[in-house]
């Protein structure tokens, strides 16, 4: 894997431990709202979750085709979720939920630094996905059947985790890019969060 070393000074500190600092409030607030609704208690809890993660993944899809994101994150493409989410509302039968325009269109322009903090949000809900994983286990869902998209990758959660935050990383940004990023962080989890409130609500 070729990456590209940045000299930006607060990416050396490692960029993916400070996004996780900067969006622990928010990230704790999404991780309590979706825990409360008791959502892996019944098959009708999951749905309700299912169609957040779905709402979710429309909102990024656009980013895991983009080819200037694809040379900075190799792998990228292959990391998009949206088909597992699809897959597993088919099999549990549930219609696509009413939306908005998804906040990344398709060939739309995007700044690479918001763009990295919403990556950064996506791919860390891998590693929570082991936890719901087991959860889901417990109704009757599996890797093959309604929670396709909590499967982990072939290596495992956490070197699957490890392998994009060495490339995050690695991204050389200008400040106004870090800033950025931090920014479109907290945006991602604020998106959950609404999608949650809709769902829920």
């Amino acid at each position: 894997m070729t990456l590209t070393i940045t000299e930006n000074p607060q990416a050396a500190q490692g960029r993916a431990q400070r996004l996780k600092a900067a969006t622990r409030s928010v990230h704790e607030g999404v991780d309590n709202a979706i825990m409360s609704a008791a959502s892996f208690a019944t098959l009708e809890g999951y749905a309700r979750f299912l169609r957040i993660q779905y709402l979710f993944h429309r909102d990024i899809e656009a980013l895991y085709a983009d080819a200037g994101l694809q040379a900075a994150l190799p792998g990228l493409a292959s990391r998009c979720r949206m088909a597992l989410v699809l897959a597993d509302m088919a099999d549990l039968g549930l219609a696509l939920p009413d939306a908005d325009a998804p906040a990344f269109g398709a060939d739309e322009a995007v700044n690479r630094g918001t763009a990295l903090g919403w990556l950064y949000v996506a791919e860390g809900s891998n590693m929570g996905a082991a936890l719901l994983r087991k959860e889901a286990a417990k109704l009757s869902l599996s890797d093959s059947f309604g929670a396709r998209h909590l499967a982990p990758s072939g290596e495992g959660p956490a070197p699957h985790w490890r392998a994009f935050t060495a490339a995050l990383d690695a991204i050389a940004l200008s400040d106004a890019e870090e800033a950025l990023a931090d920014a479109g962080a907290k945006a991602a989890f604020a998106q959950v969060q609404g999608h949650i409130d809709a769902q829920l609500g």
